[in-house]
């Protein structure tokens, strides 16, 4: 019972991840050092909000008072604060290197684009928050012991598991709409994000995931990605066309540079 719940939840968790990273990044080196990047960027600002929830928490025993459940709150809004304010950190470094990469290419074309970077840093941040989120209730799951035995909810792994997963594609759309309106300099796109990120995070302490916070994240993560579709310039009509996926379309995913080679993922000028 317990391995079954270990290996379901872990599969569950970052099996698509796993998906995603072997078709579209590990063919290119260049996008496996910025889903590293991403991934370190996201633990800085875990390192970050460790640091001044450890603060809080001494200042709140100094004072003799038990203001715990606020202190949570605090430190979750705080966390989530961080790891924007590095997302925004991560995309101005990666806009740098594009110029730098951008005068070792030969055709005088950056060998990535913002919009692959968004969705690579995006996934790192995400893969590095799901794996702290679910690493201890694995280790726990594994066993030994029946789920639910003193009265617990039997479907809190499952929950956890399919909660993590959403944050993994939360992360990774959040990473697209973020880098889009930095470019962009869209500042209201980045006040939703944050907002959807903080409303997130928050309604997590509210209750049972199943009941309250998970349909919401898989609400806004359905609104998020057709936003982040529209931010890529996937068109439907685009969209439609590659679903019928042909050894063409797939050299997207197999690391393909040139825009010759991305007719379906960009804006078409004469389609307007």
């Amino acid at each position: 019972m317990t391995l079954s719940v270990f290996v379901g939840c872990s599969f569950i968790t970052f099996g698509p991840a796993i998906s995603l990273f072997v078709l579209t990044i590990a063919s290119d080196p260049l996008r496996i050092i910025i889903l590293v990047a991403g991934s370190f960027f996201w633990l800085l600002s875990l390192l970050l909000s460790s640091l001044v929830w450890f603060i809080a928490e001494k200042v709140n025993e100094s004072l003799g008072q038990n203001f715990q459940h606020q202190l949570l709150v605090f430190g979750v809004v705080i966390s989530v604060l961080l790891q924007e304010i590095f997302r925004f950190a991560f995309f101005r470094i990666l806009q740098k290197a594009e110029h730098g990469l951008t005068v070792f290419s030969n055709d005088g074309q950056p060998p990535i684009t913002v919009r692959q970077m968004a969705y690579v840093a995006g996934l790192g941040f995400g893969v590095v928050s799901a794996a702290f989120s679910m690493l201890n209730l694995l280790a726990q799951a594994s066993g030994p012991g029946a789920v639910g035995i003193h009265g617990d909810s039997q479907y809190f792994f499952i929950t956890s598991a399919f909660m993590s997963l959403a944050l993994v594609f939360l992360h990774t759309c959040w990473g697209v709409v973020f880098f889009g309106a930095c470019e962009h300099r869209r500042w209201f796109s980045i006040f939703i994000v944050v907002v959807s990120h903080l409303l997130i995070s928050v309604l997590s302490l509210v209750g049972p995931l199943h009941k309250v916070c998970l349909p919401v994240a898989y609400a806004s993560l359905l609104l998020l990605v057709v936003w982040a579709f529209n931010v890529a310039g996937v068109s439907l009509r685009g969209l439609q066309r590659f679903l019928p996926c042909k050894e063409r379309q797939y050299l997207l995913f197999a690391g393909c540079q040139t825009t010759e080679q991305l007719p379906l993922l960009q804006p078409s000028l004469e389609e307007e």
